[in-house]
Formats: structure tokens, C-alpha cells, sequence
């Protein structure tokens, strides 16, 4: 669960306003439903709303996973600027704003 705060670093409230986007639903990986990625932004929300001791194992286990995904995918960022791009909204569904300071 380590660094999930430090990966996650839009609130929920600005989380559910960039899911609702066209943006959003525009990157992932899916098999013609929801990404995944659109997925997991609906969790973090999910998780962002919940007491630390209501979190359940499943909770801690996508934490995780969503601390490897920014991790992995922070690494392979673009040159050049980032905001209009693929990359960047691929980590936004993750939580991540990778503009944000």
C-alpha cells in the first residue's frame, strides 16, 4: 500500500470529472466495454472515499497495482510536452496527473 498516495495525485472529486470525459474514455486497453485503466479511476475514487481501516485486501491490492502502473508508465514518458497526449491521459485514468507539481 506504500506510495499510493504519492502515485495518486488528483482527488477524487478531480478523478470522477476526468473519467467523465471523452479524453478519458479515449485510452486504455479494452475488449469493447470500459478500459482498464477507466476501470481503476472508477476504484481509486471508490478507495479515495474510504477510512484507511475500512479498506478490504482487494483495496490494498489495486493500490498496489496502481503504484506499479504509474511507476512503469512514469518511466517511458514522451519528450517533448506531454499535455495533450495519450500518455498523459493513460495516467490520469490512474490517478496521475503528471502536470500537476
Amino acid at each position: 500500500m506504500s506510495g499510493f498516495s504519492e502515485a495518486v495525485n488528483m482527488t477524487a472529486s478531480e478523478l470522477e470529472r476526468w473519467l467523465d470525459t471523452d479524453e478519458s474514455k479515449s485510452v486504455g486497453q479494452s475488449n469493447g466495454g470500459e478500459s482498464v485503466g477507466h476501470h481503476s479511476g472508477r476504484r481509486i475514487v471508490d478507495i479515495l472515499g474510504k477510512k484507511k481501516a475500512d479498506l478490504t485486501d482487494a483495496d490494498e491490492k489495486h493500490m498496489d497495482k496502481v503504484v506499479g502502473y504509474v511507476h512503469r508508465h512514469l518511466a517511458q514518458r514522451p519528450s517533448g510536452d506531454v499535455e495533450d497526449t495519450r500518455w498523459r491521459y493513460s495516467l490520469m485514468n490512474w490517478g496521475h496527473d503528471p502536470l500537476k507539481s
